[in-house]
């Protein structure tokens, strides 16, 4: 049962989602402790319009479940297209709080989720991706510039399938890179830099573990 209480409702979604009310604030631009405010003492009293209206369309919940008024309360969750869609049309991507190196190297730091991208389903399903082999993770350096920038964050799909030539996120000597990789050389692999400052790096397959083929980028313009 959803609660009427946008406080309550608010707080639950970000148990939900895996993300903090101070990463929501930030979202918003507002100071880090201004939703905890909101949820613990009640000011603001209500969430600004605009607030609201950002909150929900990263949510993916109508603005009612936040406290818009009630002549409000048939708006989109994406105001901008005039018509709210259910949840059942949009799916969660975990963002795994991990880096792949595009630089160096990177030690992985676990893979725990730390909020979630939101893809329409049905964009999903016509790019052939299956969503529970899907994650994002954030790039780290600047080997794969002007391509990949430091931090960047990548969807990675880690369906099973044969190896072929194309940017992927690999694991190597316990350390996650994102390159490109090059199958063209027999009993080797190749790991290029999109930055001509950096070396390719020629490994056995058996030194080279492929988490998966990066298939979408989110960046600062």
């Amino acid at each position: 049962m959803v609660t009427t209480d946008p406080r309550a409702r608010l707080l639950a979604l970000t148990e939900e989602r895996g993300v903090s009310l101070a990463a929501l604030s930030a979202l918003i631009g507002r100071n880090a402790t201004y939703l905890q405010q909101f949820v613990r003492k009640g000011s603001p009293r209500r969430l600004e319009e605009r607030d609201r209206r950002t909150l929900a369309e990263f949510l993916g919940v109508a603005e009612a479940e936040l406290g818009a008024p009630d002549f409000e309360s048939g708006q989109s969750t994406s105001a901008l297209h005039g018509k709210y869609t259910s949840n059942q049309d949009w799916l969660d991507i975990p963002r795994l709080a991990i880096g792949a190196s595009a630089g160096p190297g990177a030690f992985s730091a676990g893979e725990t989720p730390v909020g979630a991208f939101r893809f329409s389903s049905r964009w999903l399903r016509g790019q052939g991706f299956d969503p529970a082999m899907l994650s994002a993770i954030i790039v780290e350096g600047d080997s794969m510039e002007p391509l990949l920038r430091d931090g960047d964050e990548i969807l990675v799909d880690r369906t099973p399938r044969p190896l072929r030539d194309g940017i992927h996120v690999v694991r190597v000597a316990e350390v996650l890179l994102v390159k490109r990789v090059q199958t063209g050389v027999p009993g080797r692999l190749i790991l290029e830099s999109a930055n001509p400052a950096y070396r390719p790096i020629e490994l056995a397959p058996g030194e080279v573990t492929v988490i998966g083929r990066v298939v979408w980028k989110s960046g600062r313009l």
